[in-house]
């Protein structure tokens, strides 16, 4: 098949990775609520919409044989790949799901806290998902300043409908992400119309129209240690300590940060680890080291699993895991008191 020749059909390619693997778990703190227009679960598949090669495909990732003897296989369903961008597909959902990640280290590290051991066969394999681009990383950011998960979701899912392409499939309408140029030449008020305040608007636009130009890059950030990517972060209009080591953890995967002031992590975490009222967090989110960020994805996961979420046959497993009243909600918060 000739390099630029379009696929026709992609169908059932391997996605190797290291047992164990929880696909729906990852997704699931991916996605974050069910009402995620981005990343869905559905009948026990993860879809998205990921533009590649300025191409928009509907990609469904099943996982055909179980959490600890994984078989992950990805198919586009909708939309036409040329051979040369089927790698990038590929890096893209191994980005995505953390599949480069090795599960034993994260899952002994988890084992080594008495209050976390209940759990930590249910969410074994669970990954830290990552965002597509450094772009995303930050749309899906910002609106959460300041506000609850629902919230933040909602205002998301409208810049979603409002800017990103859309694939109709099977009876069904699917958006991709909006591009960076999208955001970049839009309106203030059209911003705003999604429910961003105009201080958000104008940190979306500014972001946007830094990559557009090149003053921002991605990968030079991804170059860079933690201290100086989050002192680079930071620098940019509307982006505080808790943006940003956001934006590092979600959208690089630097598992060595953990975001500061985070309310609802604070309060989950707390009632996670048993901690006495007002005892410190600090010296246990320490005591992960350089996997420390991993904590974030537990404590969303843990949430979720208690929800029924995540797979309600492995809350089953959960014996002994005794959450306090709150502490669900409290995990889901979106932001702390600023950015």
């Amino acid at each position: 098949m000739a390099a630029g020749r379009a696929l026709a059909r992609v169908a059932g390619r391997a996605l190797g990775t290291r047992a164990p693997f929880h696909l729906e778990a990852t997704v699931r703190v991916l996605q974050r609520r069910p009402e995620n227009r981005l990343d869905l679960w559905d009948q026990d598949r993860y879809l998205r919409v990921l533009t590649v090669a300025d191409v928009c495909v509907l990609v469904e990732v099943r996982n055909r044989g179980t959490i600890d003897t994984p078989d992950l296989r990805f198919s586009v369903l909708s939309g036409r790949l040329t051979a040369t961008a089927l790698p990038r597909l590929r890096r893209t959902l191994r980005r995505v799901l953390g599949l480069d990640l090795d599960p034993c280290l994260l899952r002994r590290r988890v084992e080594r806290v008495p209050a976390l051991r209940a759990a930590a066969y249910a969410l074994r394999g669970l990954r830290p998902p990552r965002f597509v681009d450094l772009f995303e990383a930050f749309v899906r950011v910002v609106p959460f300043q300041q506000m609850s998960l629902e919230a933040g979701v909602a205002i998301t899912g409208r810049l979603i409908e409002r800017f990103g392409e859309s694939i109709h499939h099977d009876g069904r309408c699917f958006h991709a992400f909006p591009t960076a140029r999208r955001i970049a030449h839009a309106r203030a008020p059209t911003l705003r119309a999604c429910g961003l305040s105009a201080a958000k608007a104008q940190t979306l636009r500014h972001v946007a129209q830094a990559l557009e130009s090149g003053e921002l890059d991605e990968d030079s950030i991804a170059r860079m240690p933690t201290a100086a990517a989050l002192q680079k972060l930071t620098e940019l209009p509307g982006i505080g300590p808790w943006s940003a080591a956001l934006v590092l953890l979600r959208g690089f995967g630097r598992l060595d940060v953990f975001p500061p002031g985070d309310v609802g992590a604070t309060r989950g975490l707390s009632a996670l680890l048993r901690l006495a009222p007002g005892a410190p967090l600090g010296r246990a989110i320490e005591r992960f080291g350089d996997l420390r960020g991993y904590l974030y994805f537990y404590n969303l996961g843990v949430s979720l699993l208690n929800k029924g979420l995540i797979d309600r046959e492995l809350k089953k497993e959960l014996t002994g895991l005794d959450l306090e009243p709150g502490m669900a909600k409290g995990a889901e918060m979106g932001a702390p008191g600023g950015n």
